[in-house]
């Protein structure tokens, strides 16, 4: 029987700030995904730099940069599932695909090619996950072209860190892309900080669609173990959290609130 051909549903996760868990919601996204059934796809598009098999403890045989050379070679009999790396734990199952293995590798990325490769991946998986960096590069911007959904990961702990949200959501909504494709997930909430979280969803006019607990202790044990956190999810409030989020997107959960009154708080002096 040949293989059911899909039209997949692109996820990408993005952010302005570096070091907010883009690599471990990405994970666990696309583990919750495979638990409840369906094919899934996690892309490492952190060329230079990529954790994602780190963080999995898999050692793949290709990468992203094997799949360009193939499509450049002969795109007419490329297979995308050729370059993907199995990960298996338990009862769940997804395929990887790898960042460069090297930096050299990393700055001969085709953001064409990428794109090619991913509208190849849309056929045969239900959804894909884009791991990508903290940067409005060509590559991050053709995939969020392509993409269903942006989850765009905040922290609230510095005023640049608010800043830069800021300018990165403005920046999505001017070149076009519509409120409901662009969701808020806020990483880390019950950190301790001075910076109310209305404060800044006043800011962005925008609420956080998702709001997911601080718990950096059982972050780095599943980092440490390669086990997404929702395998276990009875035993942790950040797994349940990331598990209620991936309800959200796969019942078309939307928040509808919108933030009214104007800012009065110290924040908003510093963004006149």
């Amino acid at each position: 029987m040949d293989e059911e051909i899909r039209n997949g549903i692109l996820i990408t996760v993005f952010s302005t700030a570096s070091a907010v868990g883009k690599t471990l919601l990405s994970i666990n996204m696309a583990a919750e995904l495979a638990k409840t059934g369906y094919k899934v796809c996690v892309v490492d598009l952190d060329l230079q730099f990529g954790d994602v098999c780190n963080y999995l403890h898999i050692s793949p045989q290709k990468t992203i940069y094997d799949a360009q050379m193939a499509i450049q070679k002969n795109i007419n009999e490329f297979v995308a599932t050729d370059y993907t790396t199995v990960y298996q734990c338990k009862e769940l199952e997804f395929s990887v695909v790898a960042a460069p293995l090297n930096l050299e590798e990393a700055y001969n990325i085709s953001t064409q090619a990428v794109s090619a490769f991913i509208s190849s991946l849309r056929n045969t998986y239900d959804y894909i996950v884009l791991d990508t960096t903290a940067a409005f590069s060509d590559l991050n911007l053709a995939v969020m072209d392509l993409s269903t959904i942006i989850t765009f990961v905040g922290i609230v702990d510095f005023i640049p860190t608010i800043k830069n949200m800021k300018v990165g959501y403005d920046t999505m909504r001017s070149i076009g892309y519509e409120k409901n494709k662009i969701r808020f997930v806020l990483n880390r909430s019950n950190s301790k900080t001075h910076i109310e979280l209305q404060d800044v969803e006043q800011l962005l006019e925008e609420s956080f669609y998702h709001v997911l607990p601080n718990n950096f202790s059982t972050a780095i044990e599943s980092i440490h173990k390669g086990i997404p956190l929702v395998v276990d999810s009875e035993r942790t409030t950040l797994g349940r959290s990331m598990q209620d989020l991936v309800a959200k997107y796969t019942n078309r959960l939307q928040e509808t609130s919108k933030p009214d009154a104007s800012l009065s708080s110290w924040v908003k002096k510093l963004f006149k």
